[in-house]
């Protein structure tokens, strides 16, 4: 295990879709409830200063590293040039922040954001000119981010048109290995009703970064009964920290173990702040990733 680096993201502090979920706690308090959990790393959010130096200098006191940090790609709605400038600043202050990878997601046609539209029965599928749009420009991205010697990795996500393991199949499938690498998101898969450790067995020499979130299955099938959309299933918590919901990490860390996975694997878990105190959260998964793995 001792090439996995273990980090936290912010998203159990403050949510980004939703601001007024943790808009109460500072950045400050965050990264050093993050640090105080016994975390090393953590992902970008909203409320993280962008000046290069009072960032470093923030999470270097605390002993903290940049893993990565969300971009939102438009290759199915904008030219592509719309979203290669913003990827171009996006990639230039990771790069600053020392992070290796950059995290992916086409938003183009996702409903994740949006607070009305039912999560499964309203789920987009990507056409066949779609699925030509967006591994093509996902292999452009790849290679500005190969300039900086970063990598691209695609992350999987529900409520858009790369969620299901035969749409991630299809997506390693059409872009360039050297270009494009995968994001792998536990809750997600297992949100979807994906076989979880069959994805990543089957693309680990694709997976370059590794989101470990956990899922409370009698939420998510109260979301689809219920036709309800992305967010209100994080409002009503149908995600969790490891160790608090229904997924077995144990077999996660056997597989990334047994193939030598270098690289960050992060506690992803959005809830509500005021109902899953974030400190405490984060001090119940770190609990658990130590024993289930030993990290």
């Amino acid at each position: 295990m001792a090439k996995i680096q273990l980090g936290i993201c912010p998203i159990g502090w403050t949510n980004d879709d939703m601001p007024d979920l943790g808009k109460e706690n500072t950045f400050e308090q965050c990264i050093s409830e993050m640090a105080l959990a016994g975390f090393t790393g953590c992902e970008v959010g909203g409320k993280f200063p962008r000046d290069i130096k009072i960032l470093k200098k923030a999470l270097s006191l605390r002993n903290m590293n940049i893993a990565s940090a969300w971009f939102s790609s438009f290759l199915t709605s904008k030219p592509y040039e719309v979203t290669a400038k913003a990827f171009i600043e996006h990639r230039d202050f990771l790069h600053e922040m020392g992070a290796k990878v950059i995290v992916v997601a086409e938003q183009g046609n996702s409903i994740q954001g949006q607070i009305e539209t039912p999560l499964f029965a309203s789920k987009p599928h990507y056409t066949d000119e779609q699925w030509k749009t967006v591994p093509e420009g996902l292999d452009k991205l790849g290679l500005l981010a190969k300039e900086k010697d970063m990598t691209l990795v695609y992350h999987h996500h529900m409520g858009t048109g790369v969620q299901t393991e035969e749409e991630i199949d299809k997506l390693m499938e059409l872009t360039d290995p050297n270009l494009v690498s995968l994001l792998y998101d536990s809750g997600h898969l297992v949100c979807s009703g994906e076989n979880h450790l069959r994805v990543l067995e089957k693309h680990i020499n694709r997976i370059k970064h590794v989101h470990l979130k956990d899922v409370r299955k009698k939420l998510v099938d109260k979301v689809k009964e219920e036709n309800l959309s992305f967010l209100k299933g994080v409002r009503m918590g149908m995600f969790t920290v490891p160790g608090d919901g229904d997924i077995d990490f144990g077999p996660i860390f056997d597989i990334l173990n047994k193939n030598d996975y270098t690289g960050w694997a992060l506690v992803e878990a959005e809830q509500d702040p005021a109902v899953a105190n974030p400190l405490e959260y984060a001090q119940k998964a770190r609990s658990y990733v130590k024993e289930v793995s030993g990290l």
